[in-house]
């Protein structure tokens, strides 16, 4: 299967991967801008959007590789938040010379929980478990919205996880999902920007640190007003920041942090 997806645009290829509390639509705001200098590529991972779950085995850094080998694309940007982040390190690690550019938002890691992301989940899951399916998606929306974020960004983020919950919830069990290459952070050659915000959970800003500290020539930018999803937050402000990064700007040894 071949995720949904979209491209606007031509030039230098960029692929933009969603956090897992939204789908493709979170990046509307940087689509237009980005397509003026870049071939943007954005896909719905499966169980978001308008990729569905289905019961064969699957895990999302193989799937977005088959989705670039049919786009004919072998050299590109990556741009990841949160889970999606995830993702897109697990691709500049397998395949590193697939992955020139990598941007990662609030990216998640596998380092330990922190107490408040244990009592989100904790909190999520017992709403889940109640069929409290409109609680969950509020307390997400709550979580991963920083203070900057209008009704609009709220309506939106809400839209999609709802979405993102019932088809989740309506596969059921029958769900196979691997959990693809290890991520090897020295194995990473793409130039690389760490996005972190301030206003996020603490967690998200320790993974960022460490990302920082550990893929060869990384820069990390602490956003100081912004929660978990920046793009949404500012938008103008974080499309500039990317639009710098892939021109060659902001991001090299000379980024300054904000």
């Amino acid at each position: 299967m071949i995720l949904s997806h979209d491209t606007a645009g031509s030039g230098p290829a960029v692929l933009l991967l969603h956090a897992g509390v939204a789908d493709s639509r979170m990046w509307e705001p940087q689509r237009a801008p980005l397509a003026r200098e870049h071939r943007v590529i954005r896909c719905d991972l499966r169980g978001y959007g308008d990729t569905p779950l289905t019961s064969e085995p699957f895990d999302n850094a193989g799937d977005v590789r088959a989705l670039l080998d049919s786009l004919d694309v072998d050299r590109l940007a990556v741009v990841g938040a949160s889970s999606g982040g995830n993702v897109a390190l697990q691709l500049a690690s397998a395949w590193p010379g697939l992955v020139s550019d990598l941007v990662l938002v609030n990216s998640a890691f596998a380092l330990p929980a922190t107490r408040s992301l244990q009592r989100f989940a904790r909190r999520e899951d017992a709403l889940l478990e109640a069929g409290d399916v409109a609680g969950a998606t509020e307390l997400n929306v709550a979580t991963w919205l920083g203070p900057e974020a209008d009704d609009d960004a709220h309506e939106l983020l809400r839209t999609m996880q709802r979405h993102a919950f019932e088809v989740q919830l309506g596969a059921g069990d029958d769900i196979h999902q691997n959990p693809g290459p290890e991520i090897d952070l020295s194995a990473i050659t793409a130039r690389t920007l760490v996005v972190s915000g301030g206003q996020d959970l603490d967690h998200f800003r320790a993974v960022a640190n460490h990302l920082a500290g550990h893929i060869q020539g990384a820069r990390h930018v602490q956003l100081g007003w912004a929660g978990h999803l920046p793009n949404l937050e500012r938008p103008d402000e974080m499309t500039t920041l990317l639009a710098d990064f892939l021109a060659g700007g902001p991001g090299e040894d000379d980024a300054p942090e904000r």
